[in-house]
């Protein structure tokens, strides 16, 4: 193993281009160990997004010799055995500058997609009691640990075809409250989600799931919206 790494970083807006650092090597090194270190012994201008550093935040994800991935539990050992290191922003976003882009799209497809709790109990009702093996729940458990990192979303082929497309992320969240026994709004939500750019233009190319840091499966979630759009559909409530 070599002392050093050789690393091209993204340096500027969308029109920018890589600039090349070398970089000290050391065992048990992140991704984002290494962007931190550009940042500080070489060049202080360079821009880019962290927080936690321990994989519950997901604002460190970036694009790691050409996949999304979170930078922040992305050992250089397993991603680049020759000493090579290309990062870029994520894909299918805006880019501010350098590797920070902006999430606002992204974000305001979880609104399109009514990714927010609409509850119906007042503070006078009893708090709801949700049994942890029911179905619904169960269904709801499978997607709920979504960080909001946006890998999916930039792993994702039909949102770099169809910008209009809600988005792997949007849509997990939305399956997820559809099986909220709680929430009220789940017949706007399915509303929300079975137009073109909803839960049918997914393709299943398993991208989202593949590169999904947590282990999610946004593909099974977007399936199961299909089958309640479907349903409802049928039942003439769409």
């Amino acid at each position: 193993m070599s002392a050093t790494l050789a690393v091209s970083v993204w340096r500027g807006g969308a029109d920018g281009a890589f600039r090349d650092y070398e970089v000290p090597r050391h065992a048990s090194q992140t991704v984002l160990d290494v962007v931190t270190w550009i940042q500080r012994e070489r060049d202080p201008t360079l821009a880019y997004r962290f927080a936690c550093r321990v994989g519950m935040c997901g604002s460190c994800a970036m694009t790691v010799n050409g996949a999304p991935r979170w930078t922040c539990r992305t050992h250089v050992d397993k991603v680049a055995p020759d000493g090579r290191l290309r990062i870029a922003p994520l894909a299918n976003l805006p880019v501010i500058r350098d590797l920070v882009t902006d999430m606002r799209p992204f974000f305001d497809k979880w609104a399109r997609a009514r990714g927010r709790f609409e509850g119906r109990a007042t503070r006078a009702d009893d708090f709801a009691r949700v049994p942890p093996d029911s179905e619904k729940r169960r269904a709801a458990e499978a997607g709920i640990e979504c960080i909001g990192c946006g890998v999916c979303y930039a792993a994702c082929d039909v949102v770099a075809r169809l910008p209009e497309y809600l988005g792997p992320a949007a849509l997990n969240r939305a399956w997820t409250l559809v099986n909220d026994v709680r929430d009220a709004a789940g017949l706007e939500r399915l509303r929300a989600v079975a137009g073109a750019a909803g839960c049918h233009a997914c393709h299943t190319h398993m991208s989202c799931t593949e590169r999904c840091p947590k282990r999610l499966s946004p593909t099974a979630a977007i399936a199961g919206l299909k089958r309640a759009v479907a349903a409802a559909a049928l039942r003439g409530e769409l």
